[in-house]
C-alpha cells in the first residue's frame, strides 16, 4: 500500500511539473515569436493588437483575454480544471518575463532563428501541458464547448474562431506575416510528436490474484478471482511466477 501511494504521489508530482513547465515554456515561446516580428500565432495577433490599442503589456492582455474566454465557458457548461485556470495566469506572466529578458532583435539573422525556435518550443510546451491531463486551456475549451453545443465539426469551429481572432487582431495592429503561416502549418505535427514524447501512463493498482487450493477462513468472505483479461497483472517479485487468474 505504501509503495502504491508513493507511486501515485510521484505520478502526480510529475504531472504538475509537466503542467507548469509546459505553460511557462508556452509563454516564453510566444515571446520569441513577438521578438521575431515575422508574424504571430492567431491568438497572439489578437493579444498584440489589443496591447497596441490599450498600452497594456501583451502578457497582461493575454491574461485578461484568457479570463474573458473562461467566462464564456459558463453558458457552454464547460468545467475548468487546474490546468485551465493555471493557463490563464502562467502563460501571460512567462511571456512578459521573457520579453523583459530578451530585447528587440536586429536583422533576419537573429529574427528567423527566433521564429523557428519559438515555434518548436511552442510545440514542446503544448505536448508537455496537454499530456499532464489537468484540463484544456480556456481557448481550447471554448472550441470544444462550441463543438458540443452547435454540433459543428472541431475543424470548422476552430477555423471560424481563429479567422475571427486573426482578423480582429490584425485590424487592431497585430503582427500577421509569414510566421503566422509557418506556425499554422507546423504546430499540429509538432504538438502530436511531443504529446507522444511526454505522454504519461495511467497509474494502475496491482491486481488481486487467487491461489488455487486456498480458501477463505471460516466466517470470512471469499474473494473470487477476476475473469481473464479483466485488469492489469502485478509484476512478479524476483523468482516468483505470476499466478493463474
Amino acid at each position: 500500500m505504501a509503495r502504491t501511494t508513493r507511486r501515485s504521489t510521484t505520478h502526480l508530482s510529475r504531472r504538475l511539473v509537466q503542467l507548469y513547465a509546459g505553460l511557462a515554456l508556452y509563454g516564453a515561446s510566444s515571446a520569441l515569436l513577438v521578438r521575431a516580428e515575422l508574424g504571430l500565432e492567431p491568438w497572439g495577433v489578437l493579444h498584440q493588437g489589443l496591447a497596441e490599442l490599450t498600452g497594456i503589456s501583451i502578457g497582461v492582455v493575454s491574461i485578461i483575454v484568457g479570463a474573458v474566454v473562461l467566462l464564456l465557458w459558463i453558458p457552454l457548461r464547460q468545467r475548468p480544471g487546474l490546468g485551465t485556470v493555471s493557463n490563464v495566469f502562467v502563460v501571460g506572466l512567462a511571456m512578459d518575463g521573457t520579453l523583459a529578458v530578451v530585447g528587440e532583435l536586429d536583422g533576419y539573422g537573429f529574427r528567423v532563428p527566433a521564429l523557428v525556435l519559438g515555434i518548436v518550443l511552442n510545440g514542446v510546451a503544448t505536448g508537455l501541458y496537454i499530456a499532464a491531463r489537468f484540463g484544456p486551456g480556456p481557448r481550447d475549451g471554448l472550441m470544444t464547448g462550441l463543438n458540443r453545443v452547435t454540433g459543428r465539426s472541431i475543424r470548422l469551429v476552430r477555423t471560424a474562431i481563429e479567422v475571427a481572432v486573426v482578423a480582429t487582431g490584425f485590424a487592431l495592429g497585430g503582427s500577421l506575416g509569414v510566421g503566422t503561416v509557418v506556425y499554422a502549418l507546423a504546430i499540429g505535427p509538432l504538438a502530436q510528436l511531443f504529446l507522444r514524447v511526454f505522454s504519461l501512463p495511467e497509474p494502475t493498482a496491482p491486481a488481486v490474484t487467487a491461489v488455487p487450493g486456498i480458501t477463505a477462513a471460516p466466517g470470512e468472505p471469499s474473494t473470487p478471482a477476476p475473469p481473464v483479461g479483466s485488469g492489469p497483472v502485478a509484476a512478479p517479485a524476483p523468482g516468483q511466477a505470476i499466478l493463474p487468474q
